[in-house]
């Protein structure tokens, strides 16, 4: 009985962890712009991903609220911090943000107990390309796929999975991503997620275990404090190096 208490407080904690990141988010994208989602891309996008964590509605509706203004303040703001792991692994780290100093302080504890270096600002974003992602839910035809995606002004696409499931993410310039998810959604496509991401133009591959331990340490140190919404690196790994950490 010990032990399914721990697992459900464990369960129950990282459920509202996440709760927590994409309530920042709302609440963020309700700032920037109307706190309507059908007239601001930004929220519409937090909400769905919101809902598809299951995110109770009155949880969402007082992030918006809390957004707009109309539900006490939140001085949140969006800053990004970039490092380099072990064996020299970029890392990318976007947070929302009330108190930049506690967050700075966490992020560089994180770097310096698990063999990383919390650089500036540009010290490795230049690695990556920001893009606009959509992923797509179920088989669709490559033919389909590409007319579509160059019709929507798409760069790229590949085939992936999703929890075991097949989908097919698509990649745009961080301009067209709200014009593409339009595209798609008219084509009656099942969206499972419209994002922006950062993606390395090179992989590191890290081979050494003591390093792999290192990175998978950091990256799950990083990923679990409050402030941060997105962590990304540029390493690829062995998969039983995966088990490491």
């Amino acid at each position: 009985m010990a032990n399914i208490k721990r697992h459900k407080a464990k369960v129950d904690s990282a459920k509202g962890q996440i709760f927590a990141k994409i309530s920042r988010a709302i609440i963020v994208a309700a700032r920037s712009g109307v706190p309507d989602p059908e007239g601001n891309f930004q929220l519409r996008t937090a909400i769905e991903k919101a809902k598809a964590a299951g995110i109770p509605n009155e949880n969402i509706d007082r992030a918006v609220a809390k957004g707009a203004g109309t539900l006490g303040a939140d001085n949140l703001e969006p800053i990004r911090y970039e490092g380099y792991g072990a064996g020299g692994v970029a890392i990318i780290i976007e947070t929302l943000t009330d108190n930049r100093n506690r967050t700075a302080a966490d992020i560089r504890a994180a770097f310096n107990k698990h063999g990383g270096n919390l650089g500036e600002t540009g010290c490795v974003s230049w690695m990556f390309k920001h893009r606009g992602v959509i992923s797509l839910k179920g088989t669709i035809p490559e033919d389909d796929l590409l007319e579509a995606s160059l019709s929507g002004g798409a760069e790229s696409y590949e085939y992936t999975t999703w929890e075991d499931e097949p989908i097919a993410e698509v990649f745009t310039d961080i301009t067209n991503l709200e014009q593409l998810n339009r595209h798609f959604h008219n084509l009656g496509w099942q969206i499972l997620q419209s994002e922006l991401r950062w993606i390395p133009a090179n992989n590191v591959e890290v081979t050494d275990p003591d390093q792999a331990r290192s990175v998978l340490k950091l990256i799950d140190a990083l990923d679990n404090l409050e402030d941060v919404q997105t962590v990304t690196a540029n390493f690829e790994m062995a998969e039983e190096l995966w088990e490491l950490a």
